[in-house]
């Protein structure tokens, strides 16, 4: 049960705390890791795990992934001459893989961890769609477990706080509810999931391969395909929710008494308020057909524009997280949060659609030779995958079929114009079949638990607005205002490479 709470409560949470950070050089983990030293600068240490050979390569990677970034430019002029000094003293780095038991750390560091930490949060994922299965399994499956274990030896934590994603839910309709996956749980019926025969099966298709000597390409299509094909056979679309499902279900095996929360955002977006509004980093599928229409690359995309588009700001899954950890510190329990817009505020394709129109007529991009705006054509928008596959079918498949006719009568003059317009082709198409479940989800995301915790904070929130550390109400965002003079700004700012 969350009980009331103010901003003062939550920023006064994380004063004196050891909090372990899995995940800091991705995007949501340099906003989390920004926003706890800027509103609580009290707080005790922050331990960055991340992949590297050493302590010293570790804290290299943190200068150059997460504190030097535009991001933290805020906290740096509030600290002026003493940023560095601030930033050695509250941030140590740990050398490590939470796809290791006891993430490869050594003993005395271990020793320290499990007596001092007060808090964890994993958000360490490989979120490519396709991605090898061993790799994709071995840090979203064998990571959740990893962490999982290494929580239960740490003496005095408050709480596990864990980063899944709304769309392990595959592409079910209707309302979706913030209910967990038991072990076994699968979304085709009369089928049932064991999580340890998808590790033998992984580790057994490795063997196979090598005792072939397969080359690393085979190995890795190998790999992806494996991935993709058990995946759909329980019912999720690709690899990266599957295994992401896999992994929320071994933390409800394993926790035993520890309080966990699992937070399930949509699909995230650039920051709307503070501290940098339109910063992100990494592109999402919305963020591919912006930066596509502006450099005029992307001509049609797979899009019903009457569904909702489900997004959230960064920003706002960071203060849901830190309310989410003050609220349930200590209590033994899981529960689950839907970080999500789509019942609070729906927002239908058709608007990005609109508000990118209108953001590139008022300001149209320079890409001719001589600086001068370029004339944009409107992009065209396919509601259903066999419109789109007969479009493609028509305009580039008969003329890539004409073409490899030609060939062959001139004795394969046009063999490596027609293999590479081949090429393209089949990437524009598994494109299609990869993203298809996003652009044409029908789902929406319950957040009754969410809303609940909201309402814990909006009493201190309604009378103290202007100091709204922590909102994250999607309610509050007018959708055309974010997209035109927020998101998309910020996309072609920090996304133009």
């Amino acid at each position: 049960m969350v009980g009331e709470m103010d901003t003062g409560m939550v920023v006064g949470y994380f004063r004196g705390k050891n909090i372990l950070i899995t995940g800091s050089t991705g995007f949501l983990g340099k906003v989390l890791v920004e926003k706890i030293l800027r509103v609580q600068p009290d707080v005790k240490k922050i331990f960055l795990l991340v992949r590297a050979s050493d302590v010293e390569s570790a804290k290299l990677r943190i200068q150059m992934e997460v504190t030097g970034r535009e991001i933290f430019q805020v906290l740096k002029e509030e600290h002026g001459m003493e940023f560095d000094d601030f930033i050695e003293e509250k941030i140590c780095p740990l050398a490590g893989d939470i796809m290791y038991e006891n993430f490869g750390l050594d003993t005395g560091t271990l020793r320290e961890l499990y007596k001092d930490l007060d808090i964890i949060v994993n958000g360490a994922a490989t979120t490519n769609f396709s991605e090898r299965y061993d790799v994709a399994f071995d840090a979203n499956v064998l990571g959740a477990k990893h962490v999982c274990a290494f929580a239960n030896k740490c003496a005095k934590l408050k709480m596990l706080l864990h980063v899944s994603t709304a769309y392990v839910a595959g592409e079910q309709e209707g309302i979706i509810l913030e209910k967990p996956f038991l072990l076994g749980d699968t979304l085709r019926e009369g089928t049932n999931l064991d999580i340890e025969s998808e590790l033998n099966l992984i580790k057994e298709t490795r063997r196979e391969l090598k005792a072939n000597c397969s080359s690393e390409k085979a190995e890795r299509r190998t790999m992806k395909e494996l991935g993709l094909k058990r995946a759909r056979q329980f019912g999720w679309p690709n690899t990266y929710v599957f295994t992401k499902a896999m992994g929320e279900m071994l933390l409800g095996h394993l926790r035993g008494d520890l309080p966990v929360v699992i937070l399930r955002p949509s699909i995230i977006t650039s920051i709307l308020k503070e501290p940098l509004p339109g910063w992100m980093e990494g592109i999402r599928t919305i963020d591919a057909v912006v930066i596509g229409y502006a450099k005029q690359t992307l001509s049609f995309f797979l899009v019903d524009l009457d569904l909702i588009m489900d997004v959230i700001p960064g920003d706002m899954v960071v203060n849901a997280m830190m309310v989410a950890m003050a609220a349930h510190s200590e209590e033994q329990s899981q529960t689950i949060y839907h970080v999500a817009s789509s019942v609070r505020n729906p927002a239908p394709y058709a608007i990005l659609a609109d508000s990118g129109h209108r953001y590139f007529f008022d300001n149209p991009p320079r890409t001719g030779r001589n600086g001068q705006p370029a004339r944009l054509n409107k992009m065209r928008f396919f509601s259903t995958v066999a419109r789109l596959s007969l479009y493609m079918a028509i305009k580039y498949r008969l003329p890539l079929e004409m073409l490899r006719l030609v060939n062959i009568a001139l004795c394969g003059v046009f063999s490596r114009r027609y293999n590479e317009l081949s090429r393209k082709y089949r990437f524009v198409m598994q494109l299609i079949e990869l993203y298809a479940p996003y652009s044409l989800f029908k789902g929406c995301f319950d957040d009754t638990n969410t809303e609940r915790l909201r309402m814990a904070m909006k009493k201190e929130q309604d009378s103290n607005a202007s100091d709204c550390y922590f909102d994250f109400d999607p309610k509050s965002i007018d959708w055309d205002d974010y997209f035109y003079s927020v998101h998309i700004p910020g996309v072609l700012k920090y996304m133009r490479d």
